[in-house]
Formats: structure tokens, sequence, C-alpha cells
């Protein structure tokens, strides 16, 4: 499983990190709509997300 958290969204981008700092690009059409900087959101083996609220802003 992979952790990342949410740095920001760029236009249909949204912008994450992981916890060596790696920057992904995952498109935002793929993540719930309410997804914000600050969340985390986890990819499954199987690449199912899950969001979790972080102490993000919107």
């Amino acid at each position: 499983m992979m952790k990342l958290k949410v740095d920001r969204i760029d236009g249909t981008m949204v912008i994450c990190t992981d916890k060596e700092k790696k920057f992904f690009a995952i498109e935002k059409n793929e993540i719930p709509a309410d997804v914000k900087s600050g969340d985390f959101i986890e990819i499954d083996n199987s690449g199912n997300l899950t969001v979790s609220q972080g102490k993000g802003k919107k």
C-alpha cells in the first residue's frame, strides 16, 4: 500500500508527495471531487484509492 499527501491541485492534476518527498501526479477525475490540499490518499495493491481528511485547506 502507498500513502500520499495531497500537496496541491494544479489544473486537472492532483500533485501528491510520499514520505520520502517524491512527487506523484494523479488525474483529478480519478479522485473524489472534494479532495483538498493536506488530505491523504491511500492506494492499495489493486489500485483502489481511499481519501482521508488531513488538516489542509480548500
